[in-house]
Protein backbone atom coordinates (compact mmCIF):
# COMPACT_ATOMS: atom_id res chain seq x y z
CA UNK A 1 0.00 0.00 0.00
CA UNK A 2 2.85 2.96 0.55
CA UNK A 3 4.31 1.70 -2.21
CA UNK A 4 0.97 2.53 -4.68
CA UNK A 5 1.51 5.98 -2.36
CA UNK A 6 4.84 6.85 -3.02
CA UNK A 7 4.47 5.75 -6.66
CA UNK A 8 1.30 7.96 -7.11
CA UNK A 9 3.04 10.75 -5.39
CA UNK A 10 6.05 10.84 -7.09
CA UNK A 11 4.04 11.06 -10.45
CA UNK A 12 1.74 13.76 -9.05
CA UNK A 13 5.39 15.37 -8.30
CA UNK A 14 6.32 14.94 -12.11
CA UNK A 15 3.12 16.67 -13.20
CA UNK A 16 3.38 19.84 -11.31
CA UNK A 17 6.98 20.25 -11.88
CA UNK A 18 6.86 19.52 -15.77
CA UNK A 19 3.60 21.40 -16.00
CA UNK A 20 2.24 18.63 -18.01
CA UNK A 21 1.09 18.74 -21.69
CA UNK A 22 -2.32 19.28 -21.65
CA UNK A 23 -3.11 15.42 -22.98
CA UNK A 24 -3.36 13.64 -19.47
CA UNK A 25 0.54 12.76 -19.42
CA UNK A 26 3.22 14.74 -17.95
CA UNK A 27 5.95 15.42 -20.66
CA UNK A 28 8.82 14.14 -19.71
CA UNK A 29 12.52 15.84 -20.64
CA UNK A 30 15.20 13.97 -21.50
CA UNK A 31 19.06 15.13 -20.59
CA UNK A 32 19.40 17.37 -23.73
CA UNK A 33 15.87 19.16 -23.68
CA UNK A 34 17.49 20.12 -20.19
CA UNK A 35 20.70 21.39 -21.17
CA UNK A 36 19.24 22.80 -24.18
CA UNK A 37 16.88 25.01 -21.47
CA UNK A 38 19.40 25.44 -18.76
CA UNK A 39 22.18 27.21 -21.38
CA UNK A 40 19.66 29.15 -23.24
CA UNK A 41 18.07 29.89 -19.97
CA UNK A 42 21.74 31.18 -18.19
CA UNK A 43 22.56 33.01 -21.88
CA UNK A 44 19.69 35.31 -21.26
CA UNK A 45 20.17 35.46 -17.60
CA UNK A 46 16.49 33.99 -16.90
CA UNK A 47 16.90 32.65 -13.40
CA UNK A 48 13.23 31.12 -13.13
CA UNK A 49 14.19 29.34 -16.01
CA UNK A 50 17.37 28.36 -15.32
CA UNK A 51 15.63 26.78 -12.08
CA UNK A 52 13.17 25.27 -14.46
CA UNK A 53 15.44 22.93 -16.51
CA UNK A 54 17.18 22.05 -13.26
CA UNK A 55 14.79 20.36 -12.14
CA UNK A 56 13.56 18.38 -14.97
CA UNK A 57 16.64 16.09 -14.94
CA UNK A 58 19.39 14.89 -11.90
CA UNK A 59 22.20 17.30 -11.66
CA UNK A 60 24.77 14.24 -13.25
CA UNK A 61 22.66 14.39 -16.22
CA UNK A 62 22.19 17.63 -16.44
CA UNK A 63 26.36 18.67 -16.04
CA UNK A 64 26.40 15.83 -19.01
CA UNK A 65 24.00 17.31 -21.34
CA UNK A 66 25.42 20.91 -20.67
CA UNK A 67 29.21 19.56 -21.46
CA UNK A 68 27.85 17.63 -24.69
CA UNK A 69 26.06 21.08 -26.03
CA UNK A 70 29.42 22.58 -25.26
CA UNK A 71 31.24 20.46 -27.33
CA UNK A 72 28.91 20.55 -30.20
CA UNK A 73 29.09 24.25 -30.14
CA UNK A 74 32.40 24.44 -30.02
CA UNK A 75 32.78 21.76 -33.41
CA UNK A 76 29.92 23.98 -35.05
CA UNK A 77 31.87 26.96 -34.80
CA UNK A 78 34.97 26.01 -35.72
CA UNK A 79 34.01 24.50 -38.95
CA UNK A 80 31.99 27.44 -39.57
CA UNK A 81 34.86 29.61 -38.51
CA UNK A 82 37.64 27.28 -40.18
CA UNK A 83 39.60 26.92 -37.33
CA UNK A 84 40.33 24.03 -34.67
CA UNK A 85 38.06 23.61 -31.73
CA UNK A 86 40.72 24.45 -29.16
CA UNK A 87 40.98 27.90 -30.86
CA UNK A 88 37.67 28.60 -30.73
CA UNK A 89 37.37 27.34 -27.48
CA UNK A 90 40.30 29.79 -26.52
CA UNK A 91 38.75 32.71 -27.70
CA UNK A 92 35.07 31.87 -26.54
CA UNK A 93 36.88 32.26 -23.02
CA UNK A 94 38.86 34.95 -24.00
CA UNK A 95 41.98 33.57 -23.14
CA UNK A 96 45.28 33.70 -25.18
CA UNK A 97 46.42 31.64 -27.98
CA UNK A 98 48.21 28.76 -26.98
Amino acid sequence: MFGRIRENWGRSRTVRRTGGNGGGQPRSHNLFDAAAAYVSAAAENDQEGIDEAAGWVSPEALSFGVNELACRAVIALARERGESPRKVARDLLGLPAS
